[in-house]
């Protein structure tokens, strides 16, 4: 059951919702990603929560947390005191960090600017921004080809070419569906409400909202984080090849990259019992440098 959310105060003063998902385990704050997706979408990430204390962040807009007033903090970088205020507020001195996808920029930045506050960092399928890393289109189709027996490949597979150089339309960006990252949750209310026209519910004014909501490029992310780092990546995921997934987890001094077979962007759904059996062997056997 998901019990009630613990409200903090966000840096900027808008209330945060964290709801938790209850365990006999130690507390893993879990950073959802779209970005600004309502937290929702992770569930118990496949079971982990028999494990581990999950401490959802609903980021600020999004889920039960208060909308800002300045809507230039749902930058990503902004919201590195968002999860600092939610440290804060639950007592801790250091923290284990879960990020998922976008969330995993979050994670990065906040290990930057705090590490002497994280214990470790589990980062699922990450985006790749907060590294300054350019995944190119041939890469994500390298990717694809992996799926090439599967009935629906060659008209996907077209689109995908399509959309890699530059010409993709609303129809290729449909016929893409099995290769993308799968729908996860919803977006935040005020998100919501900006959407205007057919074109934007087809997603090509969402995509130009989600360029604003990026960081901006913080090499000192992945330099910062001098705690153990799991870095787990999809086999399938063309959001994150295995190439960029081996530049990305390389600068950690402590990192550790596992690429799960058969999984795609959401690793805990598609095989969970690895998927856990990968995060709670690292969490519980993972050791590392003091912070810098």
């Amino acid at each position: 059951m998901r019990s009630p959310p613990a409200r903090t105060e966000a840096a900027r003063g808008e209330p945060l919702a964290a709801p938790a998902r209850p365990a006999d385990g130690p507390p893993l704050v879990c950073l959802p990603g779209g970005p600004m997706r309502d937290s929702a979408y992770l569930g118990e990430l496949g079971g982990l929560s028999a494990h581990r204390q999950l401490i959802m962040l609903d980021l600020r807009g999004t889920g039960r947390s208060e909308l800002p007033a300045d809507t230039g903090s749902y930058r990503c970088d902004r919201q590195v005191e968002d999860a600092e205020a939610l440290r804060a507020h639950l007592g801790l001195d250091r923290i284990d960090l879960l990020g998922h996808s976008a969330g995993a920029n979050l994670a990065v930045l906040y290990a930057g600017r705090h590490p002497e506050r994280v214990g470790k960092l589990v980062l699922l399928t990450p985006s790749v921004m907060a590294a300054g890393i350019t995944i190119t289109g041939e890469a994500r189709l390298e990717t694809a080809r992996v799926r090439r027996s599967e009935p629906w490949y060659p008209d996907a597979y077209a689109a995908l070419e399509a959309v890699a150089a530059g010409r993709g339309t609303a129809g290729s960006r449909q016929a893409i569906a099995p290769f993308p990252p799968r729908p996860l949750g919803r977006r935040g209310p005020r998100l919501r409400r900006r959407r205007r026209g057919p074109e934007e519910r087809r997603g090509g004014g969402r995509l130009r909202r989600r360029r604003r909501l990026r960081p901006r490029h913080h090499p000192q992310g992945t330099r910062g984080a001098r705690r153990p780092v799991l870095v787990l990546a999809g086999g399938f995921d063309v959001s994150l090849p295995q190439s960029a997934a081996a530049e990305y987890a390389a600068p950690f001094p402590h990192g550790r990259l596992l690429a799960q077979p058969g999984a795609g962007h959401a690793p805990w759904l598609d095989d969970p019992e690895r998927s856990i059996a990968a995060t709670t062997e690292f969490l519980a056997t993972a050791q590392g440098g003091n912070p810098a």
